[in-house]
């Protein structure tokens, strides 16, 4: 078999450099299988076994969400760690990814007074709240998320109905 040349940076075949293009690659794009993940960690020169792989998506807390085309996909809760000043809606350079994840995930939003209720598909709604928590956006005192559905709580008691503004805005931005 003759050897290819590799494109792009060389990477470790260590698990914490896996872990890290793993989360990166499901963070970019959408996967529906293990099959798939391998290989797209194989282009990138990271060969691994079934279930190697299948323990680091166990250990990086991964699950299967239906994204808003209805397709079954992995995702991963973003990683925590010290936490930055809040940011004023709009103006957090963390919102990226809460307008991607936003984009796909985010079916409807209601608010009364100071609370938002909003609704994605199956199995999104803590992915979501987690990419809103990371955001740090300092008009969010907080979140509470089930299956399909969270609910954010406003610093303002009469800001929720613009907290639900920013996040379909936010959606909106994607298409």
């Amino acid at each position: 078999m003759p050897e290819e040349e590799q494109s792009g940076p060389q990477v470790p075949q260590t698990r914490t450099a896996r872990h890290r293009r793993i989360v990166d690659i499901l963070n970019r794009q959408p996967v529906r299988s293990q099959s798939q993940l391998a290989k797209l960690l194989a282009d990138d020169g990271l060969t691994v076994t079934q279930a190697t792989l299948s323990r680091d998506l166990d250990e990086l807390g991964a699950v299967k969400i239906r994204n808003t085309g209805g397709e079954l996909i992995y995702a991963v809760p973003s990683e925590g760690g010290f936490r930055t000043p809040h940011a004023p809606l709009g103006e957090s350079a963390k919102e990226e990814r809460l307008q991607r994840l936003a984009g796909e995930l985010l079916i409807s939003a209601e608010s009364s007074a100071n609370i938002v209720v909003l609704r994605t598909p199956p199995g999104a709604a803590q992915f979501l709240a987690s990419a809103i928590d990371q955001a740090e956006l300092h008009a969010i005192l907080g979140s509470i998320a089930g299956d399909d559905t969270l609910m954010l709580i406003s610093r303002d008691p009469a800001g929720g109905q613009e907290l639900a503004d920013h996040l379909l805005k936010l959606a909106q931005r994607n298409h």
